[in-house]
């Protein structure tokens, strides 16, 4: 902490703007859009986070005895377990045959957002440590309080998992795909990298994403106006009809997101006969760039790769990013350049018996999850050590 204090009192808040922005983000940063004052309340004042999704805002702030906020957490009452991209329904099932009630849940989130980041939101001059520390026990104590089953904390950064994992939580092993920039220069620089079949492929999905006289652009920052995000809003729509049943995000939301946080913004949209077809929107952060959606109206072969993976590279690279992080599943993108990387949660369950059951799942889980990490990356499509083929073809 900034002069030693210890914290006072943990307090927990229905609203994200009951906390002033600048005191939320002196505690969640700027390299993590997800976790920043700007975007957790386009959430909540589009309506796409509350009652009506099941996502009740119950975030928690550490507060020494002067009112100063030294730690927060973006933390949700839920009813149920969508939007999480962490699968318990299992658990949840299990559970309620035995005779529990597994919801309502407490979880430690961005809502509807798989991006790794930090979850136990720290001053940088605080005593991290410490305050993540209590940040933790306090969160753990309001879940007895509320007699509630669980307490889960989603995709945390590696910091994190070593704090939840030290309070005692039981770990949860999951992977992603995310692509790597190797300090490369342009594209071409990423494609000589690759094994001459898959450098082929490549290109070959690249000149059929564009056949038919489909052009792609990437707006950013005020280049972005309603229009566009009335069509991208047609793509979300379009494909969470088709794909996902239900979603979450309203029109209102992107409005309130380009308005607030509009330099963080970056979306590639598809155009073909004048109109637009299809788009894929990313936030940027610190050092990375993360894909978040995708829609497109209509069959466009090969459109997806280009849209989503090929064109975050190229932006990554032109723009000197460490990083492109593409979402959750889909080990189709190994073979575009994104690897498998681990990913963690974290879990607290009040019922003991339970919880050793949990914990004996977990256990067999992460060594299956482990063998899988390893046997996926054998697909790399990069050139190994040893292969001495040119960068041609």
């Amino acid at each position: 902490m900034p002069d030693g204090r210890e914290p006072a009192t943990i307090r927990s808040l229905r609203a994200i703007d009951e906390i002033a922005a600048p005191a939320w983000d002196a505690c969640a940063g700027s390299d993590n859009p997800f976790v920043s004052h700007a975007f957790l309340r386009a959430l909540e004042d589009s309506k796409s986070v509350g009652p009506r999704t099941g996502w009740q805002p119950h975030h928690v702030v550490l507060e020494d005895a002067g009112g100063e906020i030294l730690a927060a957490a973006p933390l949700y009452a839920k009813t149920h377990s969508q939007g999480e991209y962490v699968f318990d329904h299992g658990w949840a099932q299990a559970y309620e045959r035995a005779g529990g009630q597994y919801y309502p849940k407490l979880q430690v989130a961005v809502p509807f957002t798989p991006v790794p980041g930090p979850r136990l939101l720290v001053r940088p001059d605080a005593d991290q440590p410490q305050l993540r520390a209590a940040l933790i026990g306090g969160m753990v104590e309001i879940a007895r309080r509320a007699g509630v089953s669980s307490l889960h904390v989603t995709f945390p950064d590696d910091v994190d998992t070593q704090a939840l994992e030290s309070a005692g939580l039981m770990l949860r092993l999951g992977c992603q795909y995310h692509w790597a920039n190797q300090d490369y220069e342009t594209f071409e620089d990423f494609l000589g990298a690759l094994a001459s079949r898959k450098r082929k492929q490549m290109r070959r999905e690249r000149r059929e994403a564009a056949a038919g006289g489909v052009t792609l652009q990437t707006l950013e920052g005020d280049d972005i106006k309603p229009q566009h995000w009335d069509a991208f809003f047609a793509f979300y729509m379009d494909t969470g009809d088709r794909k996902w049943g239900r979603p979450y995000l309203t029109r209102d939301f992107f409005h309130r997101l380009g308005a607030a946080m509009a330099e963080k913004c970056v979306l590639i949209l598809a155009e073909k006969d004048g109109g637009y077809v299809a788009g894929a929107l990313n936030l940027r952060g610190g050092d990375a760039l993360y894909g978040r959606h995708w829609g497109c109206l209509g069959e466009y072969r090969f459109l997806h790769f280009e849209a989503c993976y090929y064109q975050a590279i190229d932006y990554a690279i032109r723009n000197k990013l460490a990083r492109v992080e593409a979402g959750a599943q889909g080990e189709h993108k190994i073979q575009r350049g994104y690897l498998p990387t681990p990913t963690w949660s974290a879990h607290w369950i009040a019922d003991t018996g339970f919880a050793a059951a949990v914990k004996d799942f977990l256990r067999r889980e992460r060594a299956a999850m482990e063998q899988e990490i390893a046997g996926l990356a054998e697909f790399s499509p990069f050139r190994q050590g040893g292969d001495c083929e040119t960068a041609e073809g």
